[in-house]
């Protein structure tokens, strides 16, 4: 097969395939239709293998090998031309570098995508696409395939033409496969197809195709000899059993075990451990991988597979590690010392031919005109066609004269009034033309130059938010243009409003519109002829550039420089008069514009127009119009070339043996050779001669740079440069003989122009002659280049007023050159090459690469088959101080997501081999999704834009950053552990502070204060005060729904107690589970569990919408709490018997369960007194963020004591009211609900954060109602004030909502305090009269529930802003506010009366400066006891309640509260007249995560994250195996999902040097949060890795 000579095919059957071909390109047959009709055509040419599935015939072809493959070329190509007219180089290199891995095999996880995203389903959807499509090969004899296509901004063509000739792919696709699937070349089945699909379907579109996929990555060393072998055999094995059952998805190939020849798949699973039970998810089932970390599922067995992709090492590693005092230095890429240098002499500057003067040129463009439009009026200018091909209409010189003469006349003297005229000579006026009207773009043209008014032609704007349209809006007002001149047709097409006026398009200065045709003009006087004079230094016109940027420039040309080019391109052309030329290149800038506009005028030529349109319809158009017309000259792109190639149908009747001259408009770009080289392989047979082939060079600013002349037949062939890319990324040109793989062919773009001296400098600041074998920025001295950008002074000097120097520093002339914004260097014989454009120029650590090229390697890849050619974008971003490459590329609708993810692998291994760089990230978007230019190329600026917007909406995403971040800050290493003595001595040399503090006294005691227990004030206060209102509920609607007075507390709380002993047969001591709803029925069960000498411990009851997650929650405590007995309410009894109840929980195993709605009449005989008050008051038990249910013992001292606290903290007495919107169920919350009141005698007015769902102004207006001075709410009520009322500030206003009476309005929580929610929370009421200081948090954790808490009277809280990077050492560095890197973070309270606080090292225990970040240890009456723990886990409980310091104060007992913060003292006094000492909470310590030596705070890294994009709502952040997951969730349509992975890898990483491992989007509420409003970090996890949270779309970065 493989040396079966392709031409063996009959003519009129490849016509037929070709026709084929482009029947698919353009979109007109299915993939499906195209296999179906192709293997009919060729069927009877190729015998089938013996015992084969003949559908299967073409993918299970022998692979060519490498050297065969290059013999079959060459063989085919011979005949007038030579070896090194070779251009398929590039995909050859490609494929040998794909090739190259194939020993190397690693699965790479594919993203998981929810179905919805997954456009396809049906079954047939996932076969994949024919693999070998050789048959174009065998279709044409032309080998040479284009590997680029034009992506270059301009004219990459849009959707609709785009085309798949791949010739010689044979060979191409089965290297490839082979790179791929690591078959030996013997093994017959290169594609599974019947295994890919399957499994594809099996795992709705979200398989990893563990075995099967890409070797991604070059990530691991070449396996030895023989296991490669085995290493085959194992997959030769594999593959087999593929075929007749779909292999596991879920398991992944560890492919280097080899053990006995044959591979076991297995999961990387080993033990199961036991089930846990957690709250959220069910019970995920766990397994664990090899180093015991428990894991479970398809999830956990992709990041294993990311995990072992990741582990060999790609780049060289770090340096030894530093140990920094503040700066993390980022890695400075070190020159390599073995890097290319370059060694050549100094370069001399290259003068072009003189340029000779021919007597009868005219002395300006007008004059010309002038001449042509009276000697010869009859003949032709310009011919235009129909999109038919049929001529529209021809322009005489003498038509063109006079309605030029039209134009200027109406210009100059028929707008704006004869004492005002609009215009005046040397303003600027717009020119706006379609594409399809050359003749009225030339006539306004020319009616600009009579009237000496500068044109500024520019694209048509087709909406008013058309891509860059905006930015030509800027160039045209900074310009001054108030009047556009436009055709007819254009301005009926341009949209309207309703009064039928033009709308003011987006940027743009107001202009008038004046259509200059002339049935609309008036005809000028007879005696009014306009000024001609010779060419001088006047602007002629303006040309728009588009810079890299995006942003718009407008290049201004002068009479002279325009006269003289135009004499430059006819000396250099041959142009002679009344010549032909066909032009397909935009008439209104550029070559086309230089071409067909003015040079053609200038010898009067004869033009032959084709506009775009037909181009898209007949690829072919130009060509025929070559041999219509006998054209002698025809100005094309490649793109146009190799469109004819695809469109070529055996035509019998082409001949291009009139074309002396071929201008190919991008010949400079690195791509164009093989267009170049392919047409000329076709066409030669049709007359083309090779010398005919003219490549040029230009750019706006220096117009024309070079272009090859056409040469006579006797001549040498042009020159080709092979060089290699290594050399060119540092910038050397270095002729590449033996690695044939890397490397780029140039073609030479001719000599100097005429006139012009030309030199090469250095792209760095100087502009310094580079070395002969260099590559430099290319300028030219000449007149005729631009002279300026209009209007911007400082630009256009470093861009047209450039002097190079030799090295001596003396400048080479003493005229100024142009900078050409194109990158080569003169080779030998004074050819000039060019290598790529400026705006190409892409610097990776230190080594250039070109858009272009990395282009080019893409589609080599695969062309055609995922990707549409001319749609793919390559730009870089900057991250993390370097620039880092994107590839953005339109998917074909038919290619399936594993074909693509594949497609994607294969690109970032070819450009990894062929140009040794990594992508950064690499995308995919729906075909005809990216901003397009005018001509249908892609805009690339706006790309970016959309890029780095988050509004791109890619349908496949694949992040490297693990390759590609090389420049990250070293690891910290923890040095040897300095001891706490030398750390104490070490702070008392540096005059700092041992960081310590404490609340003040508790003081005297009170009349209530004597009691020892909470029961005795109750009942103190019964006797005393028996009507004083303890507590108001309030409902949704704000009434009171009940309230209790000090007597009626003590009634219930008997009853309660009675029915206890008497129903309950409860002993002293026993526990009870209190199961209410917040309100007054709990606070009567708690005291009446206190008369009865029991133990309560306040559940929050089972959610009646959620009782399967909510429920087991409630049975665990009930189970760990050892509650002999369950009180509630009637309504929650007859719940927990409930169906959906049993479902959850076995009823059988509650705890008898009573209900106190009916309580017994009698009281219980003797109320009980504790015996001592060390003995517990009650159970707290809460669950902590990361998921651990804690409960902690409160005695009854400490519960007195924390009341008396409180109340001292906050001045409470019984004339005050406080309104409190907590859950009553632990903590701070269940305090300040169920004892305060009953300890202080103040009112409390009870809140249900959970009616504030029905009613968000709830806790607000009862304060404003109450006349409250002191509230207390949880962030959760918070948000939801903030969120809910947020557009309601004004109509609570009217109704007389008046928060200026509030005092303290206290968040209490167990975390680092909100800042920029309690601001925003500040600022909304601030309308309200809520005082900004007012509002402050609270801070307790479960070893002492309230350690802090602002109260009335003491310093404002205060806020400090630290250094981010320095916290990440354990070092507090305080930073100004906005400063980079800097973090603010607000006091969390005053500490309460009679709390000790210190901060200690978690490690050594020893006292820790102010300057440090440490583990905060308190010492308290309050203190909790200890846990309540069933498994008797002691010595986790003594070290966490009874810690001593390992130095200096080694006496005291302190509890560690696991929280990490410091203490500053502030300038602040408090109310003993000493200065304040502030406590700064930072986060816990067992959710802090240990990256790269450093602490990292996952609120730190959520805050980056969720400011990155709109659509993100929550974050949160987990490690998993040392891999940064990030969950966000997403608030927006699915199609935005993929947009947030690139944003969310870079912000961390610029923001924290981190590499994110897994980005992971899922729906709105799928980050469990706990009732304090804190995220359940833990619990994500485990839903992760269980797979229970149905991602949208699952990214494992690389």
């Amino acid at each position: 097969m493989a040396d079966r000579d392709p031409v063996s095919l009959p003519a009129e059957v490849r016509a037929k395939l070709a026709e084929l071909e482009l029947e698919l390109s353009e979109g007109d047959i299915t993939q499906k239709g195209y296999e179906k009709k192709r293997s009919k055509l060729i069927g009877a040419y190729f015998p089938q293998t013996a015992g084969m599935d003949p559908s299967m015939g073409q993918e299970r072809r022998t692979p060519v090998t490498p050297s065969s493959s290059s013999r079959y070329n060459r063989r085919r190509s011979s005949g007038s031309r030579n070896e090194r007219y070779r251009s398929d180089v590039h995909t050859e290199a490609v494929q040998a570098a794909l090739a190259k891995h194939k020993e190397r095999k690693m699965a790479v996880p594919m993203p998981s995508k929810r179905r919805s995203l997954v456009v396809q389903t049906s079954m047939d959807a996932y076969t994949p696409p024919d693999t070998s499509s050789g048959s174009e090969g065998e279709g044409q004899g032309d080998g040479d395939e284009e590997e680029g296509g034009d992506g270059e901004e301009e004219d990459g063509r849009g959707g609709g033409g785009t085309s798949s000739s791949q010739e010689g792919s044979i060979s191409m696709e089965h290297w490839i496969s082979r790179a791929i699937h690591g078959t030996s070349s013997t093994t017959t089945t290169t594609s599974s197809t019947a295994s890919s699909s399957s499994s594809s379907t099996r795992s709705g579109g979200s398989g990893a195709a563990g075995g099967r996929l890409a070797d991604v990555l070059a990530q691991h060393v070449h396996i030895s000899g023989p296991h490669h072998l085995r290493h085959h055999h194992h997959h030769r094995h594999h593959k087999t059993e593929n075929h007749s059952a779909p292999p596991d998805v879920t398991s992944y190939t560890n492919n280097t075990s080899t053990t006995d020849g044959i591979q076991v798949e297995r999961a990387p699973g080993a033990g199961v451990a036991p089930q846990r039970q957690t709250s959220k998810y069910g019970n995920a089932e766990l397994m664990e991988t090899g180093d015991g970390v428990p894991v479970s599922s398809r999830v956990s067995a992709k990041i294993q597979q990311l995990v072992n992709t990741l582990k060999r090492p790609k780049r060289p590693p770090l340096r030894e590690f530093f140990v920094d005092d503040f700066e993390e230095l980022l890695e400075v890429q070190q020159p390599d010392p073995n890097q290319p240098k370059a060694e050549g002499a100094q370069m001399v500057a290259m003068r072009g031919e003189q340029l000779g003067v021919v007597t009868n040129w005219p002395p300006s463009l007008e004059a010309a005109l002038q001449r042509w439009g009276t000697i010869s009026p009859k003949a032709p200018c310009l011919t235009t066609m129909d999109t038919n091909g049929k001529p529209l209409y021809v322009l005489t010189y003498g038509k063109l004269w006079s309605r030029s003469m039209k134009v200027a006349y109406n210009l100059l003297h028929k707008l704006g009034t004869k004492q005002e005229p609009l215009v005046r000579p040397g303003d600027r006026v717009a020119l706006v033309f379609p594409n399809n009207d050359p003749a009225a773009f030339m006539t306004a043209f020319y009616g600009c130059l009579l009237a000496e008014v500068v044109p500024v032609p520019i694209e048509v704007p087709l909406t008013r938010k058309d891509a860059g349209s905006q930015q030509i809006g800027f160039l045209l007002g900074s310009c001054g243009v108030t009047v556009a001149l436009t055709s007819d047709a254009c301005h009926k097409g341009l949209p309207k409003s309703p009064t039928g006026e033009i709308p003011q398009f987006k940027g743009w200065p107001k202009v008038l519109w004046f259509v200059a045709e002339s049935k609309h003009l008036s005809k000028p006087p007879r005696d009014w002829f306009p000024h001609i004079k010779d060419a001088n230094q006047d602007t002629a016109y303006i040309e728009y550039k588009t810079c890299k940027d995006g942003s718009v420039l407008g290049v201004t040309v002068m009479r002279i420089a325009m006269l003289t080019h135009c004499q430059a391109l006819t000396q250099s052309c041959s142009y002679t008069e009344a010549e032909t030329i066909v032009n397909v290149l935009d008439f209104k800038k550029d070559v086309g514009l230089w071409h067909a506009v003015l040079t053609s005028v200038m010898n009067m030529m004869h033009v032959i127009s084709i506009p775009y349109a037909l181009m898209k319809v007949n690829p072919l158009s130009w060509i025929q119009k070559v041999c219509q017309y006998k054209a002698k000259v025809a100005c094309v792109k490649s793109r146009d070339m190799h469109w004819a190639l695809v469109a070529h149908r055996d035509q019998r009747d082409v001949n291009l043996s009139s074309l002396r001259m071929l201008v190919v408009a991008d010949g400079a770009n690195p791509w164009s050779i093989s267009s170049c080289d392919a047409f000329l392989n076709v066409f030669q047979t049709k007359g083309l001669k090779p010398e005919v082939i003219c490549p040029c060079a230009s750019s706006p600013e220096a117009l024309t740079v070079a272009i090859r002349r056409p040469l006579e037949e006797d001549d040498a062939p042009p020159g080709r440069g092979v060089l290699s890319m290594q050399g060119l990324s540092h910038g050397v040109i270095r002729v590449d003989s033996e690695e044939k793989l890397s490397v780029l062919t140039l073609q030479d773009v001719g000599s100097v122009m005429p006139g012009a001296l030309m030199c090469v400098v250095k792209l760095e600041s100087v502009p310094q002659l580079c070395k002969t074998d260099e590559i430099g920025e290319l300028c030219v001295c000449t007149v005729a280049t631009g002279t300026a950008y209009y209007g911007l002074t400082g630009m256009t000097k470093n861009t047209f007023e450039v002097f190079p120097v030799s090295n001596s520093g003396t400048p080479i002339s003493e005229f100024p050159f142009t900078r050409t914004g194109l990158l080569g260097f003169i080779g030998p014989a004074g050819l000039i090459f060019v290598s790529g454009k400026m705006d190409g120029l892409m610097v990776v650590g230190g080594r250039r690469h070109n858009a272009d090229d990395i282009v080019a390697t893409a589609l080599a890849v695969e062309p055609m088959k995922f990707v549409y050619r001319g749609r793919i974008a390559v730009f870089s971003i900057t991250v993390l101080h370097d620039e880092r490459i994107v590839v953005v590329a339109e998917q074909r609708p038919d290619s399936t997501e594993e074909d693509s993810f594949q497609w994607m692998s294969r690109v970032l291994q070819a450009i990894d081999s062929i140009h040794q760089v990594g992508v950064y990230c690499l995308a995919l978007v729906p075909s005809n999704t990216l901003p397009k230019t005018p001509l249908g190329g892609i805009h690339l600026s706006e790309t970016k834009q959309l890029f780095l917007e988050g509004s791109l909406h890619p349908c496949n995403v694949l992040m490297c950053p693990h390759t590609c971040v090389t420049n990250l800050p070293k690891p910290r290493q923890k040095q040897p552990e300095i001891g706490p003595a030398s750390v104490m001595v070490g702070n008392l040399v540096s005059g700092k502070r041992i960081a310590q503090a404490s609340g003040r006294d508790l003081g005297q005691i009170e009349d209530n204060d004597q009691f020892l227990f909470l029961s005795e004030v109750l009942q103190w206060r019964a006797q005393t005060t028996p009507d004083h209102v303890l507590y108001t509920l309030l409902n949704s609607r704000g009434t009171i729904a009940s309230s209790l007075t000090c007597v009626q507390l003590h009634k219930r709380a008997e009853k309660i107690a009675g029915m206890l002993a008497e129903r309950g047969h409860l002993q002293d001591g026993d526990h009870v589970a209190l199961v209410y709803p917040p309100g007054i029925d709990l606070i009567a069960a708690f005291y009446g569990c206190l008369y009865a000498g029991c133990v309560p411990i306040t559940v929050r009851p089972p959610h009646p919408q959620n009782i399967a997650t909510t429920l087991p929650t409630v049975k665990m405590i009930v189970e760990v709490s050892r509650s002999v007995c369950v009180m509630t309410t009637q309504a929650i009894s007859k719940l927990l018997r409930s169906k959906e109840a049993s479902a959850a929980v076995d009823a059988r195993t509650w705890p008898p369960v009573m209900d106190t709605d009916d309580l017994p009449k009698k009281k219980p005989p003797l109320l009980y007194k504790p015996s001592n008050p060390d003995t517990l008051a009650y159970l707290d038990f809460s669950v902590s963020t990361t998921g651990m249910l804690a409960g902690v013992k409160m005695s009854h001292t400490a519960t007195s004591a924390f009341c008396r606290s409180i109340k001292l903290q906050c001045e409470l007495y019984p004339s005050r009211e406080v309104a409190i919107c907590l859950d009553p169920y632990c903590g701070l919350g269940f305090v300040l609900w169920c004892l305060c009141s009953v300890y202080s005698g103040h009112q409390s007015i009870l809140i249900p954060p959970s009616e504030l769902e029905v009613n968000p102004a709830l806790w607000l207006s009862a304060v404003s109602q109450y006349k409250v001075r002191d509230t207390f709410c949880s962030y959760s009520v918070m948000e939801l004030c903030t969120k809910g009322l947020g557009l309601q500030t004004d109509s609570l206003k009217s109704r007389g909502l008046d928060l200026s009476r509030v005092r303290t309005c206290v968040v209490v929580a167990e975390e680092r305090p909100r800042m920029a929610l309690s601001q925003s929370f500040s600022k909304l009421f601030k309308d309200l009269g809520l005082h900004p200081r007012a509002v402050s948090t609270s801070f307790g954790c479960r070893i002492n529930l309230a350690i802090c808490l602002q109260g009335t009277s003491g310093p404002d809280p205060t806020t400090v802003y630290v250094d981010m990077r320095a916290l990440r050492h354990d070092r507090v560095r305080l930073v100004e506010r906005g400063s980079p890197h800097s973090l603010p973070l607000m006091e969390s309270g005053k500490i309460l009366p009679g709390v000790r606080i210190i901060i200690a090292n978690p490690e050594t225990k020893g006292p820790m400066g102010e300057s440090h970040l440490g583990e905060i240890w308190v010492h308290s009456g309050h203190n909790a006891s200890g846990y309540f723990t069933i498994y008797g886990d002691e010595a986790l409980q003594s070290d966490h309640f009874n810690s001593r310091l390992s130095f200096g104060d080694t006496q005291t007992v302190w509890a560690r509260t696991g929280y990490l913060g410091f203490l500053r003292r502030t300038e602040l006094t408090d109310a003993s007249g000493e200065r304040h000492d502030a406590l700064y909470v930072v986060g816990a310590l067992e959710e802090a995560m240990e990256l790269r030596g450093m602490r990292y705070h996952p609120i730190d890294i959520e805050t980056s994250v969720i400011r990155t994009h709109k659509s993100i709502t929550e974050c949160a952040v987990f490690t998993w195996t040392n891999l940064l997951v990030v969950v966000v969730e997403l608030d927006g349509s699915e199609q935005e999902a993929l947009d947030l992975v690139p944003l969310v890898t870079n912000v961390v990483l610029e923001e924290h040097y981190l590499i994110v491992g897994v980005v992971v989007v899922v729906d709105i509420g799928v980050i469990p949060i706990n009732s304090r409003g804190e995220k359940q970090r833990m619990h994500l996890r485990d839903g992760f890795l269980a797979d229970q949270l149905d991602p949208i779309y699952v990214a494992y970065n690389m």
